[in-house]
This record gives structure tokens, C-alpha cells and sequence, in this order.
């Protein structure tokens, strides 16, 4: 966490890379500065990510309950261009 960071002095700099950004459902109030994709989840969903490589597509899934194969986030993510 942030105590490892301190440990090895005060840092200029600190920034923030996420792979998925819960907009609206953050459970800490902190802005990351790089997001590979925005996802607008609902209180109580869980977000998963799969790979091409070992689950044959990229994208994420909104995961509800007990639902442990959700829906797909309405815009899978995407390398094909």
C-alpha cells in the first residue's frame, strides 16, 4: 500500500494506473491518472476480466449475486482494430 511507498522516503510523485475504473463505485475516493477501461457498475456487482488467451475473448464482465458468469460490460474491450 501507500506505507510501502513512505518507507523508502516521501515520494515527489505518486500516480495511479488502473486496469478497470469503477466510476461511480470506488471504494476509495481516489482518481486514478491511467485507466485501461471505464466500467459503470451497480453497488453489490463485481467486475471481471478475461483474456483472449485463456478464455477466448477480451472483455469485461458484470458479475451480480450469485450470477458467476455474468453480462458482458456494454462495450467489451477490444485489441482488434
Amino acid at each position: 500500500g501507500l506505507d510501502a511507498l513512505l518507507a523508502f522516503g516521501r515520494p515527489e510523485q505518486v500516480q495511479l494506473l488502473t486496469l478497470i475504473d469503477r466510476r461511480f463505485q470506488r471504494e476509495l475516493p481516489i482518481q486514478p491518472d491511467y485507466v485501461g477501461r471505464w466500467v459503470d457498475s451497480l453497488d453489490g456487482q463485481r467486475v471481471s476480466v478475461e483474456w483472449k488467451e485463456t478464455d477466448g475473448a477480451d472483455q469485461v464482465v458484470l458479475e451480480t449475486g450469485s450470477d458467476r458468469r455474468g453480462a458482458p460490460a456494454a462495450d467489451p474491450i477490444s485489441h482488434e482494430h
